[in-house]
Protein backbone atom coordinates (compact mmCIF):
# COMPACT_ATOMS: atom_id res chain seq x y z
CA UNK A 1 0.00 0.00 0.00
CA UNK A 2 1.64 3.18 -0.97
CA UNK A 3 1.51 6.39 1.39
CA UNK A 4 2.20 8.85 -1.33
CA UNK A 5 0.00 11.81 -2.49
CA UNK A 6 -2.99 10.78 -4.28
CA UNK A 7 -3.08 11.81 -7.82
CA UNK A 8 -4.82 14.58 -9.35
CA UNK A 9 -8.64 14.73 -9.79
CA UNK A 10 -11.86 13.33 -8.00
CA UNK A 11 -11.09 9.95 -8.70
CA UNK A 12 -7.28 9.98 -6.80
CA UNK A 13 -5.83 7.50 -9.37
CA UNK A 14 -3.40 7.52 -12.31
CA UNK A 15 -5.94 7.43 -15.44
CA UNK A 16 -3.21 6.37 -18.27
CA UNK A 17 -4.25 6.87 -21.84
CA UNK A 18 -1.23 4.92 -22.96
CA UNK A 19 -2.70 1.74 -25.40
CA UNK A 20 -0.96 -1.64 -24.73
CA UNK A 21 0.09 -5.12 -26.34
CA UNK A 22 -3.31 -6.42 -28.82
CA UNK A 23 -5.57 -2.99 -28.06
CA UNK A 24 -2.49 -0.93 -29.57
CA UNK A 25 -2.31 -2.95 -32.32
CA UNK A 26 -5.60 -2.74 -33.41
CA UNK A 27 -5.83 0.70 -32.67
CA UNK A 28 -2.80 1.35 -34.31
CA UNK A 29 -3.63 -0.36 -37.43
CA UNK A 30 -7.07 1.21 -37.03
CA UNK A 31 -5.43 4.87 -37.48
CA UNK A 32 -3.86 4.28 -41.04
CA UNK A 33 -7.82 4.86 -42.47
CA UNK A 34 -8.27 7.98 -40.59
CA UNK A 35 -7.91 10.98 -41.58
CA UNK A 36 -4.67 12.49 -40.35
CA UNK A 37 -4.11 16.01 -38.37
CA UNK A 38 -0.58 17.07 -37.48
CA UNK A 39 0.47 18.40 -34.69
CA UNK A 40 2.73 20.92 -33.43
CA UNK A 41 5.28 19.72 -30.93
CA UNK A 42 3.66 21.52 -27.79
CA UNK A 43 0.37 19.28 -28.77
CA UNK A 44 2.34 16.27 -29.34
CA UNK A 45 4.27 16.28 -25.66
CA UNK A 46 0.85 17.69 -24.46
CA UNK A 47 -0.88 14.08 -25.77
CA UNK A 48 2.41 11.99 -25.10
CA UNK A 49 1.46 13.39 -20.76
CA UNK A 50 -1.68 12.53 -21.16
CA UNK A 51 -0.78 9.11 -22.76
CA UNK A 52 1.57 8.30 -19.51
CA UNK A 53 -0.75 9.63 -17.10
CA UNK A 54 0.94 12.75 -15.88
CA UNK A 55 -1.98 15.26 -16.93
CA UNK A 56 -4.80 12.50 -15.19
CA UNK A 57 -7.85 12.96 -15.08
CA UNK A 58 -7.71 14.58 -18.35
CA UNK A 59 -8.80 12.00 -20.97
CA UNK A 60 -8.26 14.40 -24.31
CA UNK A 61 -8.55 18.13 -25.63
CA UNK A 62 -10.46 20.30 -23.91
CA UNK A 63 -13.96 21.79 -25.00
CA UNK A 64 -14.75 25.42 -25.32
CA UNK A 65 -16.30 25.21 -21.98
CA UNK A 66 -13.29 23.75 -20.32
CA UNK A 67 -11.54 26.40 -22.13
CA UNK A 68 -13.28 29.47 -20.61
CA UNK A 69 -13.14 27.68 -17.34
CA UNK A 70 -9.49 27.49 -17.06
CA UNK A 71 -8.70 30.99 -18.54
CA UNK A 72 -11.19 32.69 -16.11
CA UNK A 73 -10.92 31.02 -12.82
CA UNK A 74 -8.69 27.31 -12.91
CA UNK A 75 -11.81 25.24 -13.56
CA UNK A 76 -12.58 23.11 -16.10
CA UNK A 77 -16.28 22.86 -16.86
CA UNK A 78 -16.44 19.76 -14.49
CA UNK A 79 -15.10 21.33 -11.37
CA UNK A 80 -11.50 19.69 -12.13
CA UNK A 81 -8.58 22.57 -10.95
CA UNK A 82 -6.62 23.07 -13.95
CA UNK A 83 -4.18 26.28 -14.77
CA UNK A 84 -3.64 25.84 -18.64
CA UNK A 85 -5.74 25.08 -21.66
CA UNK A 86 -4.91 22.10 -22.99
CA UNK A 87 -6.06 22.38 -26.61
CA UNK A 88 -5.40 20.76 -30.20
CA UNK A 89 -6.08 23.47 -33.01
CA UNK A 90 -6.27 22.93 -36.92
CA UNK A 91 -7.03 24.94 -39.83
CA UNK A 92 -9.02 22.20 -41.31
CA UNK A 93 -12.62 23.47 -42.88
CA UNK A 94 -13.74 19.76 -43.22
CA UNK A 95 -12.51 18.44 -39.80
CA UNK A 96 -16.33 17.71 -38.30
CA UNK A 97 -17.88 17.03 -35.09
CA UNK A 98 -18.20 13.15 -34.88
CA UNK A 99 -15.00 12.46 -37.09
CA UNK A 100 -12.32 10.19 -35.74
CA UNK A 101 -8.86 11.31 -36.43
CA UNK A 102 -5.53 9.95 -36.51
CA UNK A 103 -2.63 12.70 -34.50
CA UNK A 104 0.62 12.85 -35.79
CA UNK A 105 3.91 14.62 -34.77
CA UNK A 106 4.58 16.92 -37.62
CA UNK A 107 8.44 17.03 -37.04
CA UNK A 108 8.43 13.85 -37.11
CA UNK A 109 5.78 12.46 -38.82
CA UNK A 110 5.00 9.78 -35.93
CA UNK A 111 1.47 8.41 -35.01
CA UNK A 112 0.62 9.33 -31.02
CA UNK A 113 -2.96 8.98 -31.28
CA UNK A 114 -6.79 8.53 -32.41
CA UNK A 115 -9.31 11.10 -31.22
CA UNK A 116 -13.16 10.91 -31.62
CA UNK A 117 -13.89 14.96 -32.20
CA UNK A 118 -16.63 16.00 -29.75
CA UNK A 119 -16.44 19.82 -30.74
CA UNK A 120 -14.68 22.04 -32.54
CA UNK A 121 -14.70 25.82 -32.24
CA UNK A 122 -13.04 28.98 -31.96
CA UNK A 123 -11.61 31.17 -28.99
CA UNK A 124 -10.31 34.48 -28.86
CA UNK A 125 -6.43 34.09 -28.52
CA UNK A 126 -5.66 37.49 -27.37
CA UNK A 127 -7.98 37.05 -24.44
CA UNK A 128 -6.48 33.15 -23.68
CA UNK A 129 -2.72 34.97 -24.15
CA UNK A 130 -3.86 37.55 -21.60
CA UNK A 131 -4.92 35.22 -19.25
CA UNK A 132 -2.25 32.79 -18.94
CA UNK A 133 0.92 34.87 -19.83
CA UNK A 134 -0.20 38.13 -18.77
CA UNK A 135 0.52 39.83 -21.95
CA UNK A 136 -0.31 39.63 -25.93
CA UNK A 137 3.86 40.48 -26.51
CA UNK A 138 4.65 38.54 -29.83
CA UNK A 139 8.22 38.31 -28.33
CA UNK A 140 6.83 35.78 -25.32
CA UNK A 141 7.65 32.70 -26.77
CA UNK A 142 4.60 31.49 -25.10
CA UNK A 143 2.22 33.61 -26.52
CA UNK A 144 3.70 33.71 -30.08
CA UNK A 145 2.86 29.66 -30.33
CA UNK A 146 -0.84 30.56 -29.13
CA UNK A 147 -0.52 33.10 -32.16
CA UNK A 148 0.44 30.65 -34.30
CA UNK A 149 -2.59 28.25 -33.55
CA UNK A 150 -4.74 26.81 -36.17
CA UNK A 151 -8.36 28.87 -36.79
CA UNK A 152 -10.23 26.05 -34.79
CA UNK A 153 -9.87 23.91 -32.02
CA UNK A 154 -10.89 20.67 -31.95
CA UNK A 155 -12.00 18.78 -28.59
CA UNK A 156 -12.40 14.90 -27.66
CA UNK A 157 -11.16 11.81 -26.41
CA UNK A 158 -8.07 10.44 -27.39
CA UNK A 159 -6.53 7.02 -27.38
CA UNK A 160 -2.28 6.86 -27.22
CA UNK A 161 -0.48 4.66 -29.29
CA UNK A 162 3.37 6.18 -28.60
CA UNK A 163 5.77 7.90 -26.53
CA UNK A 164 7.47 8.74 -29.63
CA UNK A 165 11.29 8.99 -29.08
CA UNK A 166 11.14 10.01 -25.36
CA UNK A 167 11.73 6.46 -23.68
CA UNK A 168 14.70 5.15 -26.04
CA UNK A 169 16.28 8.53 -26.47
CA UNK A 170 16.31 8.97 -22.94
CA UNK A 171 16.35 5.67 -20.77
CA UNK A 172 16.92 5.63 -17.53
CA UNK A 173 15.49 9.19 -16.79
CA UNK A 174 12.21 9.58 -18.68
CA UNK A 175 9.44 8.49 -16.14
CA UNK A 176 6.03 7.83 -16.19
CA UNK A 177 4.03 8.56 -13.30
CA UNK A 178 3.60 4.71 -12.11
CA UNK A 179 7.57 4.52 -12.22
CA UNK A 180 8.34 7.15 -10.21
CA UNK A 181 5.89 6.56 -7.27
CA UNK A 182 7.11 3.17 -7.66
CA UNK A 183 10.99 4.68 -7.28
CA UNK A 184 9.59 6.49 -4.45
CA UNK A 185 7.57 3.12 -2.82
CA UNK A 186 11.33 1.41 -2.84
CA UNK A 187 13.08 4.52 -1.12
CA UNK A 188 10.43 4.61 1.25
CA UNK A 189 9.29 8.48 0.56
CA UNK A 190 6.40 9.61 1.29
CA UNK A 191 7.16 13.65 1.41
CA UNK A 192 9.01 14.10 -1.79
CA UNK A 193 10.08 17.75 -3.04
CA UNK A 194 9.90 18.04 -7.37
CA UNK A 195 12.97 20.43 -8.29
CA UNK A 196 11.46 21.76 -11.63
CA UNK A 197 14.52 22.22 -14.01
CA UNK A 198 15.14 23.39 -17.87
CA UNK A 199 18.74 24.43 -17.47
CA UNK A 200 21.80 22.52 -15.84
CA UNK A 201 22.20 23.16 -11.89
CA UNK A 202 24.05 25.99 -10.79
CA UNK A 203 24.73 26.63 -7.34
CA UNK A 204 21.31 28.24 -6.59
CA UNK A 205 19.77 24.90 -7.89
CA UNK A 206 21.94 22.90 -5.46
CA UNK A 207 20.97 24.87 -2.49
CA UNK A 208 17.00 24.98 -3.10
CA UNK A 209 17.22 20.79 -3.49
CA UNK A 210 19.96 20.47 -0.34
CA UNK A 211 17.18 22.85 1.57
CA UNK A 212 14.51 20.79 0.34
CA UNK A 213 16.00 17.49 1.32
CA UNK A 214 16.88 18.63 4.86
CA UNK A 215 12.85 18.50 5.14
CA UNK A 216 11.41 16.35 3.04
CA UNK A 217 12.20 11.94 2.47
CA UNK A 218 13.61 12.93 -0.96
CA UNK A 219 14.16 15.92 -4.07
CA UNK A 220 12.82 14.47 -7.07
CA UNK A 221 15.15 16.69 -9.82
CA UNK A 222 12.63 16.10 -12.43
CA UNK A 223 13.79 18.27 -15.86
CA UNK A 224 12.24 18.85 -19.04
CA UNK A 225 13.23 16.96 -22.09
CA UNK A 226 11.01 18.94 -24.68
CA UNK A 227 11.48 20.89 -26.84
CA UNK A 228 13.45 24.71 -25.62
CA UNK A 229 13.59 27.52 -26.81
CA UNK A 230 16.81 28.79 -28.82
CA UNK A 231 19.30 29.51 -26.74
CA UNK A 232 18.54 26.59 -23.64
CA UNK A 233 21.15 23.87 -23.46
CA UNK A 234 19.68 20.05 -25.01
CA UNK A 235 18.33 17.44 -22.68
CA UNK A 236 21.10 15.04 -23.20
CA UNK A 237 24.24 17.47 -22.33
CA UNK A 238 22.16 18.24 -18.71
CA UNK A 239 21.10 15.20 -17.87
CA UNK A 240 24.93 14.35 -18.08
CA UNK A 241 25.67 17.70 -16.16
CA UNK A 242 23.21 17.14 -13.41
CA UNK A 243 24.18 13.63 -12.90
CA UNK A 244 28.18 14.40 -12.58
CA UNK A 245 26.61 16.94 -9.48
CA UNK A 246 24.23 14.24 -8.10
CA UNK A 247 26.89 11.58 -8.24
CA UNK A 248 29.51 14.31 -6.47
CA UNK A 249 27.24 16.73 -4.04
CA UNK A 250 24.51 14.75 -2.84
CA UNK A 251 24.41 11.82 -0.03
CA UNK A 252 23.28 8.89 -2.47
CA UNK A 253 19.68 7.97 -1.59
CA UNK A 254 18.30 11.61 -1.30
CA UNK A 255 18.07 12.37 -4.67
CA UNK A 256 16.36 11.08 -7.78
CA UNK A 257 16.65 12.00 -11.31
CA UNK A 258 14.28 12.15 -13.63
CA UNK A 259 12.72 13.42 -17.17
CA UNK A 260 9.39 14.29 -18.24
CA UNK A 261 8.39 15.16 -22.25
CA UNK A 262 6.29 18.26 -21.50
CA UNK A 263 7.02 21.49 -24.13
CA UNK A 264 8.07 24.80 -21.99
CA UNK A 265 5.26 27.72 -22.01
CA UNK A 266 7.36 30.19 -19.75
CA UNK A 267 3.80 31.03 -18.47
CA UNK A 268 5.13 31.72 -15.08
CA UNK A 269 2.72 31.88 -12.48
CA UNK A 270 0.18 29.64 -14.21
CA UNK A 271 3.07 26.91 -14.97
CA UNK A 272 4.19 27.00 -11.66
CA UNK A 273 0.41 25.49 -10.66
CA UNK A 274 0.91 23.12 -13.41
CA UNK A 275 4.26 22.21 -12.67
CA UNK A 276 2.84 21.18 -9.27
CA UNK A 277 -0.53 19.60 -11.06
CA UNK A 278 1.54 16.91 -12.65
CA UNK A 279 4.30 16.16 -9.83
CA UNK A 280 1.56 15.46 -7.86
CA UNK A 281 0.94 12.64 -10.19
CA UNK A 282 4.28 11.68 -10.46
CA UNK A 283 4.10 11.16 -6.63
CA UNK A 284 5.65 14.30 -5.53
CA UNK A 285 4.24 15.89 -2.32
CA UNK A 286 5.65 19.97 -2.64
CA UNK A 287 6.30 21.48 -5.61
CA UNK A 288 10.15 23.52 -4.71
CA UNK A 289 9.19 27.66 -6.28
CA UNK A 290 11.85 29.70 -6.36
CA UNK A 291 12.95 33.08 -8.25
CA UNK A 292 11.01 33.48 -11.50
CA UNK A 293 9.70 29.98 -11.42
CA UNK A 294 8.93 28.90 -15.40
CA UNK A 295 9.86 32.73 -16.19
CA UNK A 296 10.94 34.48 -19.34
CA UNK A 297 12.47 37.83 -19.73
CA UNK A 298 10.48 40.24 -17.41
CA UNK A 299 7.23 39.85 -18.04
CA UNK A 300 6.82 38.46 -14.41
CA UNK A 301 7.76 39.43 -10.79
CA UNK A 302 9.90 37.33 -9.38
CA UNK A 303 8.31 35.50 -7.05
CA UNK A 304 4.34 35.86 -8.65
CA UNK A 305 4.83 31.98 -9.18
CA UNK A 306 4.93 31.75 -5.11
CA UNK A 307 2.08 34.02 -5.02
CA UNK A 308 -0.37 32.86 -7.41
CA UNK A 309 -0.82 29.43 -5.03
CA UNK A 310 -2.35 31.83 -2.79
CA UNK A 311 -5.15 32.56 -5.27
CA UNK A 312 -6.44 29.41 -6.56
CA UNK A 313 -9.58 27.61 -4.96
CA UNK A 314 -9.19 26.39 -1.68
CA UNK A 315 -8.20 22.71 -1.21
CA UNK A 316 -7.96 22.74 -5.83
CA UNK A 317 -4.54 21.17 -5.72
CA UNK A 318 -3.22 18.44 -2.77
CA UNK A 319 0.47 18.89 -4.19
CA UNK A 320 1.65 22.01 -1.70
CA UNK A 321 4.34 24.89 -2.55
CA UNK A 322 7.48 25.19 -1.09
CA UNK A 323 8.94 28.18 -1.53
CA UNK A 324 12.51 29.30 -1.39
CA UNK A 325 13.71 32.83 -1.30
CA UNK A 326 15.98 34.13 -3.69
CA UNK A 327 19.41 32.35 -3.54
CA UNK A 328 23.06 33.43 -3.94
CA UNK A 329 26.27 33.36 -2.76
CA UNK A 330 27.54 36.03 -0.46
CA UNK A 331 31.19 36.56 0.10
CA UNK A 332 30.52 37.82 3.69
CA UNK A 333 28.37 35.01 4.74
CA UNK A 334 31.45 32.43 2.87
CA UNK A 335 28.85 30.52 0.71
CA UNK A 336 25.41 30.45 -0.27
CA UNK A 337 22.63 32.24 1.31
CA UNK A 338 19.05 33.42 0.73
CA UNK A 339 17.51 36.62 1.30
CA UNK A 340 16.03 35.14 5.15
CA UNK A 341 19.19 34.19 6.10
CA UNK A 342 21.73 37.03 4.40
CA UNK A 343 21.51 40.30 6.75
CA UNK A 344 24.51 41.68 4.55
CA UNK A 345 23.82 44.23 1.39
CA UNK A 346 23.74 43.14 -2.52
CA UNK A 347 27.33 44.62 -3.29
CA UNK A 348 28.41 41.37 -1.33
CA UNK A 349 25.89 39.10 -3.19
CA UNK A 350 26.68 37.23 -6.27
CA UNK A 351 23.56 36.47 -7.76
CA UNK A 352 23.27 33.46 -10.01
CA UNK A 353 20.74 31.99 -13.00
CA UNK A 354 20.88 29.58 -15.98
CA UNK A 355 20.48 32.68 -18.11
CA UNK A 356 23.83 34.04 -17.07
CA UNK A 357 25.63 30.59 -17.17
CA UNK A 358 24.17 30.17 -21.24
CA UNK A 359 25.17 33.58 -21.54
CA UNK A 360 28.85 33.71 -19.82
CA UNK A 361 29.59 29.98 -21.43
CA UNK A 362 28.24 30.60 -24.68
CA UNK A 363 30.75 33.47 -25.46
CA UNK A 364 33.81 31.84 -24.04
CA UNK A 365 33.72 33.06 -20.88
CA UNK A 366 35.14 31.77 -17.40
CA UNK A 367 32.97 31.16 -15.11
CA UNK A 368 33.29 31.72 -11.18
CA UNK A 369 34.05 28.67 -8.69
CA UNK A 370 30.46 30.03 -6.90
CA UNK A 371 28.45 29.73 -9.72
CA UNK A 372 28.86 26.02 -10.45
CA UNK A 373 30.66 23.40 -9.55
CA UNK A 374 33.50 22.78 -11.81
CA UNK A 375 32.63 18.78 -12.52
CA UNK A 376 29.87 20.49 -14.77
CA UNK A 377 31.46 23.43 -15.64
CA UNK A 378 33.86 21.06 -17.42
CA UNK A 379 30.81 19.31 -19.40
CA UNK A 380 28.91 22.83 -20.82
CA UNK A 381 32.17 24.15 -21.77
CA UNK A 382 32.73 21.07 -24.13
CA UNK A 383 29.04 21.73 -25.26
CA UNK A 384 29.79 24.73 -26.44
CA UNK A 385 33.27 24.48 -27.57
CA UNK A 386 31.43 22.19 -29.52
CA UNK A 387 28.67 24.42 -30.92
CA UNK A 388 28.12 25.22 -34.31
CA UNK A 389 25.41 28.07 -34.40
CA UNK A 390 25.72 30.51 -31.46
CA UNK A 391 22.40 31.91 -30.60
CA UNK A 392 22.73 35.45 -28.51
CA UNK A 393 21.25 35.20 -25.11
CA UNK A 394 20.24 38.16 -23.54
CA UNK A 395 20.06 39.26 -19.79
CA UNK A 396 16.78 39.75 -17.99
CA UNK A 397 16.50 41.40 -14.89
CA UNK A 398 15.39 38.32 -13.10
CA UNK A 399 19.13 37.34 -14.23
CA UNK A 400 20.64 40.42 -13.17
CA UNK A 401 18.85 41.52 -10.29
CA UNK A 402 16.98 44.02 -11.70
CA UNK A 403 13.20 43.08 -11.67
CA UNK A 404 9.86 44.31 -10.61
CA UNK A 405 8.82 43.86 -6.96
Amino acid sequence: MSNLIAPHGKEERLMPLLLEGAELEAETERAKSLKQIRMTSRETSDLIMMGIGAFTPLTGFMTKADWQGVCDKFLMEDGTFWPIPITLSTDDEEVKEGDELSLVDDETGTLIATMQVSEKYTIDKEYECQAIFKTTDLEHPGVEKVMKQGKYNLAGPVKVLSESYYPEQFKGLYHRPAESRKIFDELGWTRVAALQLRNPMHRSHEYLAKIAVEVMDGVYIHQLVGKLKPGDIPADVRVKAIQALVDNYFVKGTVVQGGYPMEMRYAGPREGLLHAVFRQNYGCSHMIIGRDHAGVGDYYGPFDAQKIFNEIPKGALKCQNLNIDWTFHCYKCGGMASMRTCPHGKEDRLLLSGTMVRKTLSEGGDLPAEFSRPEVVAILQEYYANLEEKVEIKLHGAATGEVKK
